[in-house]
């Protein structure tokens, strides 16, 4: 039985072996006498590869190489259990804690099938989920907090120009070609010229975005505060 045919109730909890093995092999080599690298590393020390395991990652599904994708999906897995370990050995927290608070999350952002609320479309679901969102962040104050500064160029302006559109900050938007190829080729050719006339693309862009938030911030202030 489901969890929507069952009124929101959670399905019987399965066994996972092999993700019980996997902790205790990276237990073992983080215990003493153990990996003496493995015992080395921090949550810092660690950024770097978790930073090239999802770039790994994405490339897989981009593939649609299903052999790749699992061990790419194991890499990004490993990564989770071994900063879990790191904490949980200073005793901060453990892999059952960071697996609880997400399963408290989905189900709390998901009150249309665990509750009684309605959503019907995948954009009423947005809706509803960026409400929740704001009802369990108050302390953020524009719609920008929270948007991750180190995401790559394309992604944040696309991450940004969705927060702008709900304060009424809009860009003017050039014709899309017919598809992704195309629009593919549109952008290199822009990179192409710029490397041309010696304008740093990536550089560019963020400063775009950053203009942008400006005047996100600035709408959301209101003309009170200027």
């Amino acid at each position: 039985m489901t969890p929507r045919q069952a009124q929101g109730a959670l399905p019987s909890p399965q066994a996972h072996p092999e993700l019980d093995q996997l902790i205790a092999v990276l237990e073992l080599l983080r215990a003493p006498g153990g990996c003496a690298w493995d015992r080395e590393q921090t949550h810092a020390s660690l950024v770097r590869y978790l930073v090239e395991e999802t770039h790994e990652l994405v490339e897989a599904i981009e593939a649609g190489d299903d052999a790749e994708l699992v061990e790419e999906l194991g890499d990004v897995l490993y990564q989770v259990v071994f900063h879990s370990d790191i904490a949980a050995e200073q005793g901060r927290f453990t892999l059952e804690d960071v697996a609880r608070h997400m399963r408290e999350k989905m189900v709390g952002r998901h009150p249309h099938v665990f509750g009684d609320a309605v959503a019907d479309t995948a954009d009423a679901v947005v809706v509803k989920w960026d409400e929740l969102k704001r009802v369990e962040k108050p302390h953020r104050a524009s719609v920008l907090d929270g948007v991750p500064r180190g995401m790559p160029a394309l992604a944040l302006a696309d991450k940004v120009l969705g927060k702008s559109e709900r304060v009424g900050v809009g860009v003017e938007a050039a014709a899309a070609p017919a598809d992704e190829a195309e629009l593919g080729d549109a952008l290199l050719a822009i990179v192409a010229g710029a490397r041309d006339a010696g304008l740093d693309a990536e550089r560019a862009l963020r400063g775009a975005i950053r203009r942008l938030e400006a005047e996100v911030r600035a709408a959301e202030t209101g003309p009170a505060s200027l």
